[in-house]
């Protein structure tokens, strides 16, 4: 009977017969099989049709079938394009942040990167301090959720004014204090100010949380109170985040009468400032902090201990009031618990030491002598590319380029020179107004591969024509 059912029979016998021969061998003839099975010769024909179609058989008209080649069996390639369509247009690019915290490569000078030479780190007195504050009683055992009551009091006093300990909240790291504070205080698809130029990973932090960032102009005294007033009103946003302390990547200094003026903005417009005081031990003569002037809760203060310490150093605190505290708590909670009490336990240890004190006067001293050393170093051999400014601390420079230089064509032609440079335009929210480089000075061993480094770059500037 030619049914399907006779088909797949006829066709399991025959391919039970082809597993037992060899590749070329011939299967029983059609005409045997119709005798033998008692079918017709269209089942037949249909049966080794399908035996051809997945490639067990070969048919030949006038010969018969044959068993075919054997196929080494291999999974087919993964395709992941579905996702495309699931996770729609909220991508975040992490080049930029990757770029920063990559590794030169051997005789590559770099230029660039947001960490002291691990020359600088005080790796031994870390460690000092690592070994002593595990032997503290609990030392393993879970902290308080907000952090250890010892570390977010001394964060209060580096704060200023009369912050608290209880207005303090321990995360890891400024990166994540920054991600911390941007979903806490502004809607996904919303508005958030920023300064232009920027920090790259606050750029990218606020992308991650759905937020679109619009840029406030600087000049060499920091933020522009008039441009910000003006921002809030066109944009509607209620958030605005900046580096009043040697501003990444100008080294721009908010002046103390823009500081009472951007706090009278932002409270004016009923708006949140987020402070990220980066670089509050990078210099000897940090001014006081926004936040300690701030009696309303407008400001939610960011302080770090990685970049004075070490990348994994990722300790920092938070300094919030009023429901934005509570949000910011009910969000570290969710995201990630707590911050490793070991951790904190090695922190509380090293702030509570003489090393401290010692440690800060050398990294003083060593910003002070590099910075001198790359402007000087700059001044001689690229005098075409004057600094925004010579900052009072910080690790950086920021370079204006002649009009027509192609900047990334310079930071490829630098590469090839042998020296690591962060091309401008990752700094800044929508069309950089030039071409600009960020040069970084404390990321060189010392002074003589410093001024190495300007040197290759020069020659890769000259290199463009």
């Amino acid at each position: 009977m030619d049914n399907d059912s006779s088909i797949a029979t006829i066709a399991a016998i025959l391919r039970e017969e082809a597993g037992r021969l060899r590749p070329g061998d011939r299967l029983t003839p059609s005409r045997e099989i119709v005798r033998r099975h008692g079918v017709s010769p269209v089942t037949v024909s249909r049966a080794l049709g399908q035996l051809a179609a997945e490639g067990t058989v070969v048919t030949r008209p006038g010969s018969g079938a044959f068993v075919a080649a054997r196929r080494e069996w291999a999974p087919d390639a993964a395709d992941f394009s579905w996702q495309t369509v699931a996770l729609g247009d909220r991508a975040v690019s992490g080049e930029p942040v990757e770029a920063l915290l990559g590794a030169a490569p051997e005789g590559v000078v770099p230029l660039t990167g947001g960490y002291l030479h691990p020359g600088i780190r005080p790796d031994r007195q870390l460690a000092a301090a690592a070994a002593r504050a595990v032997r503290r009683p609990d030392a393993w055992a879970m902290p308080p959720l907000s952090g250890l009551a010892e570390l977010r009091g001394w964060f209060a006093k580096q704060a200023g004014g009369d912050v608290t300990a209880a207005d303090a909240l321990i995360v890891s790291g400024g990166q994540a204090a920054l991600t911390h504070a941007l979903r806490a205080l502004a809607a996904p698809g919303t508005q958030v100010l920023v300064e232009t130029p920027t920090y790259p990973g606050a750029l990218a932090a606020a992308k991650a949380a759905g937020l679109r960032a619009t840029g406030v102009p600087i000049d060499r005294d920091g933020v522009r109170p008039d441009l910000l007033a003006e921002a809030f009103a066109v944009s509607g946003a209620r958030v605005f985040l900046c580096q009043p302390t040697l501003h990444n990547p100008t080294g721009a200094t908010l002046t103390e009468e823009r500081r009472r003026q951007v706090l009278e903005v932002a409270r004016a417009a009923g708006a949140f400032v987020i402070e990220d005081d980066y670089a509050r031990y990078l210099t000897a003569s940090a001014p006081p902090s926004l936040v300690s002037a701030d009696a309303h809760g407008t400001v939610v203060h960011i302080h770090s201990l990685t970049k004075i310490l070490s990348p994994s150093m990722r300790v920092a605190a938070v300094v919030a009031r009023g429901p934005a505290a509570h949000r910011l708590r009910a969000g570290q909670l969710v995201e990630s618990f707590f911050v490793a009490r070991p951790l904190q336990e090695t922190a509380l240890e090293f702030v509570g030491s003489p090393a401290w004190r010692r440690h800060l006067g050398a990294v003083h001293a060593e910003i002070a002598a590099r910075r001198d050393a790359l402007a000087a170093a700059l001044a001689a051999r690229m005098p075409q590319t004057p600094p925004f400014l010579v900052p009072g601390g910080g690790m950086h420079l920021w370079l204006r380029l002649p009009p027509e230089t192609d900047e990334h064509a310079l930071v490829e032609a630098a590469k090839r020179h042998g020296v690591l440079v962060s091309p401008g335009r990752m700094y800044y929210p929508a069309e950089p107004p030039g071409p600009r480089v960020r040069v970084t000075h404390m990321a060189p061993a010392n002074l003589p591969e410093l001024a190495e480094g300007v040197s290759r770059l020069a020659r890769a500037l000259r290199a463009l024509g």
